[in-house]
């Protein structure tokens, strides 16, 4: 009766406005309430007059309802400042309802007991922090979490003398779609790139982010695994732009999303090690392997947020392998001579406070939350001008962003490079597309540019172009009075606004 009264709940959302409004999104969870329904039927005739039964326990765990709190908070706070988060909570409640009935009837089909608790919760919540297929491609979020939890089932080993299973659930699904999204060229079904970058919307993100994740790090000492990740991305990226003089991500050390995913993602302490040299190890892994893919996606060409959820999977498969690295380097007699017996919890305490510096340090060098070098589109202009490594993309990159946003000046400037063909190969009618979009906000160099691009004109960003060019990854600067708008502008590097800046007083 369980499962029974979940697939109707199941039903019974889709008559919600936000569900019944679009007819594909309504199909979607009756598709998915008839799979669960048939399933339970087929189950109930193999069951019928059979000596077996099916039974609930309750367990509730920690690990499982605290991470699910702090999952929610990240939720609850990122969707203040991006409303479309809210917006999809029904859809997420719905995932929650699927999730359950489609794990009891698993567990039920293979043995013969189910224990019910909070365990759905942190993987709903976690593979939903970054990627949600929109509402016309909806079934696919339900089939993707359905892999998740037949991996789980599924896909096992031996560790530790026991069976248990190999991937983190969410990050299982996560990188198996992140895949299939990838070899199909069909990112755009998902709201993966809006996730990505909409988590800078809410202010001091990362400073919440590091707060919450330090009630993870002291319940469940995953500090190592977050802990080792951050240090070597920021590392590596910090070197990088020390070699090259442009920053390795175009805003951050670190970027938003992937500082939520090395808190809440590749943290898993089921999937890891757990000796504190195979955390260490394994997070160093994790922020290595970010670096190196997010390279190997930008020189392909596709989206690069998939950086953070490909080698997740990947970690957990090498999880032995670390282990018995592990083993071999604490079997030696130097390993003997520099190893200290903590108790458990004081360690824990100790690598805490380790993290608590380090990023203190981020921020204080202004690493974190706050301006960026990258966020200033003068710096780019220049670093492209100087044939800095990668800068001229970054360049194009972030005007179609600002374009996409509707600033005429950026418009303006990307018809200007398809018509020069000085950055990038000349495409008149790409270049003319441009001009017009320019001219459609009223940005009257790209009205001139779009009658006639042969004598091209550029013009400095206007007032409404500035509140969209100097948002350093927030909100609109819709409310900021001009003067301090000019303000910014000069201490982003834009000359003429540091002459209109007391003018404006």
């Amino acid at each position: 009766m369980v499962p029974l009264a979940l697939t109707v709940g199941l039903v019974l959302l889709s008559f919600a406005p936000r569900v019944a409004g679009n007819p594909i999104l309504a199909r979607s969870f009756w598709g998915a309430a008839i799979v669960l329904l048939v399933w339970q039927v087929a189950l109930f005739v193999r069951l019928k007059g059979a000596s077996e039964t099916r039974s609930l326990s309750t367990v509730l765990r920690p690990q499982h309802y605290l991470q699910a709190l702090v999952q929610l908070a990240v939720f609850a706070y990122w969707g203040w400042y991006w409303r479309p988060v809210y917006d999809f909570a029904l859809l997420l409640l719905a995932q929650l309802v699927f999730a359950y009935a489609f794990d009891m009837l698993l567990a039920w089909t293979r043995r013969d007991s189910y224990v019910l608790g909070f365990g759905p919760f942190p993987i709903i919540f976690s593979t939903n922090l970054f990627i949600w297929f929109r509402d016309d491609w909806f079934y696919l979020q339900f089939l993707m979490l359905a892999v998740g939890f037949m991996g789980k089932e599924f896909v096992r080993w031996q560790r530790d003398g026991k069976r248990v299973h190999i991937f983190n659930p969410s990050a299982f699904s996560l990188g198996l779609f992140s895949l299939v999204l990838l070899a199909t060229n069909t990112t755009e079904l998902t709201w993966g790139q809006e996730i990505a970058s909409t988590l800078t919307l809410a202010p001091y993100i990362y400073s919440f982010l590091f707060l919450i994740g330090l009630i993870v790090m002291y319940f469940f000492s995953i500090t190592l695994v977050a802990g080792s990740a951050a240090i070597m991305l920021f590392s590596l990226s910090a070197l990088y732009g020390a070699v090259t003089g442009v920053p390795y991500f175009v805003d951050s050390e670190i970027p938003s999303a992937v500082f939520l995913g090395l808190h809440l993602l590749v943290t898993d302490p089921s999937t890891s090690p757990r000796t504190p040299l195979g955390r260490s190890i394994f997070g160093g892994l994790y922020g290595l392997g970010v670096f190196g893919l997010y390279a190997l996606l930008g020189a392909l060409g596709v989206p690069t947020f998939y950086d953070k959820l490909l080698c997740v999977p990947l970690l957990n498969l090498s999880v032995q392998r670390i282990d018995g690295l592990v083993r071999a380097i604490q079997g030696s007699p130097r390993w003997s001579r520099w190893r200290r017996d903590w108790a458990p919890a004081g360690a824990n305490w100790a690598h805490m406070a380790v993290w608590i510096v380090f990023f203190g340090a981020m921020t204080a060098m202004g690493r974190t939350d706050g301006r960026h070098t990258g966020d200033s589109m003068p710096f780019w202009q220049q670093a492209c001008d100087e044939g800095r490594r990668n800068a001229c993309d970054r360049l194009i990159q972030l005007e179609s962003s600002y374009c996409r946003d509707n600033s005429g000046w950026a418009c303006n400037e990307l018809g200007g490079h398809y018509t020069e063909g000085r950055i990038t190969d000349v495409d008149v009618e790409l270049a003319t597309a441009y001009f017009s979009r320019a001219c459609e906000v009223r940005f009257q160099a790209g009205c001139v540019n779009a009658l006639d691009a042969g004598n091209l004109s550029r013009a400095n960003p206007r007032i409404i172009d500035l509140r969209l060019l100097l948002r350093e990854g927030g909100q609109n600067l819709m409310e900021m009075p001009e003067q301090d708008l000019y303000a910014r502008a000069c201490d982003h590097g834009w000359i003429f606004a540091c002459d209109e800046a007391p003018r404006s007083l």
